[in-house]
């Protein structure tokens, strides 16, 4: 099964038929709480609006677009990203000690979870299915480099890449480098350029065409 990256070791629930098998899965399941007594439906709407709402990549572009505009909050937040993170009202427990790495021309950062799926959920809400993967987690630290590659992110062998384990007791954050053409925008233009990927290291931030 492939992703939308083309490639069949991480799929990824956005493709047609991993989201089927997904979502039937998620109907079964609650539907199987609901059965037993263990959740009721408004409790488990209540959830996902939390997630959808309260969680999600969207934090996390809102924090990179403010770096890219702010050198003075770029600098508060490369040295501590949690309360960097808590002045945009962001935080949580899932966002605790969030350490925050810069790709730059010579360098490229990649964060994989080498023992499970730790991840700041309150700044990327919930990991991707390929994240929690075998394939990615063993792959991403040995050849980070072809891993980059089958997501689309070619590097010169001049650009350093590397590679951070992100913990219970640390977490990691990529802030991409600022696509090119973008002087003057807004931070709400620069925050859709943004993606889930990027913030992993496992893509670049949008084009500014």
């Amino acid at each position: 099964m492939t992703d939308e990256h083309g490639h069949e070791h991480y799929a990824s629930p956005r493709s047609r038929r991993a989201r089927s098998e997904f979502e039937l899965r998620t109907m079964a399941l609650e539907a199987l709480l609901v059965e037993r007594g263990l959740a009721s439906t408004d409790a488990i709407d209540k959830y996902v609006e939390y997630v959808e709402k309260r969680l999600g990549p969207h934090h996390g572009a809102r924090v990179v677009a403010r770096a890219w505009v702010d050198p003075a909050f770029r600098a508060r937040l490369l040295d501590d990203g949690t309360a960097a993170a808590a002045e945009l009202g962001i935080g949580g427990i899932e966002g605790a000690r969030v350490r925050v790495v810069a790709n730059g021309p010579d360098v490229h950062n990649l964060v994989v979870c080498t023992l499970c799926s730790c991840y700041p959920w309150s700044l990327l809400g919930a990991p991707p299915l390929w994240y929690k993967s075998f394939a990615y987690r063993s792959r991403a630290v040995a050849e980070p480099r072809a891993v980059l590659r089958e997501f689309g992110v070619e590097l010169g062998p001049d650009v350093e890449v590397r590679v951070w384990d992100s913990t219970s007791e640390t977490r990691y954050l990529v802030l991409p480098e600022r696509p090119a053409g973008t002087d003057g925008w807004t931070e709400e233009a620069l925050a859709a350029l943004v993606s889930r990927d990027a913030m992993i290291g496992a893509g670049r931030a949008g084009s500014a065409c």
